[in-house]
């Protein structure tokens, strides 16, 4: 059994980051931790001892990490506005390797674009996400058919989506954060056209 804190996970959980978990434990492979929920990124102010849910966070988080390694090899999760990228950066900094793989889905990104973005030496893949799910995105993205994977754990359709992940050629054109604040669409109402 992988213990989290000798994983890049460790010290996100220990900050009470690690939020939602759908899957938080072992996958299918040796010495591999598993998670899919939320990454907390800007925490809300708290009232004596109320647990108040944060600000915002990286929605909908598909990772893994390895027994006795300190970088988060890949990840894919949703942000509801292209300018939280920089908290993620900052969250996440020291967890996120230059030669990993980052999948961002945006809300207010145009729904034909997709680019990289580099903050420091990590580079993000940045594509459109508009009422669909990371998995479903993901499945799509590197082509991998549901009925090939409906047999398997929520840990194993984890591993292999991720390790089919890993070979995806995504020659995007980069653009810098700046750029991208400027062509990002105002944020849309989650709440808006929701029956009461």
């Amino acid at each position: 059994m992988t213990a989290i804190e000798n994983t890049a996970l460790g010290r996100l959980d220990k900050e009470g980051r690690l939020l939602n978990a759908v899957l938080k434990g072992d996958t299918t492979k040796p010495g591999r931790f598993g998670f899919r929920g939320d990454i907390a990124l800007k925490f809300q102010t708290q009232v004596a001892d109320e647990k108040r849910p944060p600000d915002y966070s990286i929605e909908q988080v598909l990772t893994v990490a390895q027994d006795g390694e300190n970088t988060i090899p890949i990840l894919a999760g949703y942000l509801h506005s292209f300018a939280y990228l920089a908290d993620v950066a900052t969250v996440l900094d020291g967890v996120l390797s230059p030669n990993g793989s980052y999948f961002i889905f945006c809300n207010n990104i145009d729904l034909l674009a997709k680019y990289r973005t580099r903050i420091g030496d990590v580079t993000f893949l940045i594509l459109p996400c508009d009422e669909s799910t990371v998995w479903k995105e993901m499945m799509e993205l590197v082509g991998v058919d549901k009925n090939d994977i409906k047999k398997l754990d929520t840990a194993g359709k984890l591993d292999h989506l991720l390790d089919a992940a890993k070979g995806v050629d995504a020659r995007y054109d980069e653009i810098s954060y700046e750029d991208g604040l400027a062509r990002m669409a105002p944020v849309k109402n989650r709440n808006e056209n929701r029956p009461v």
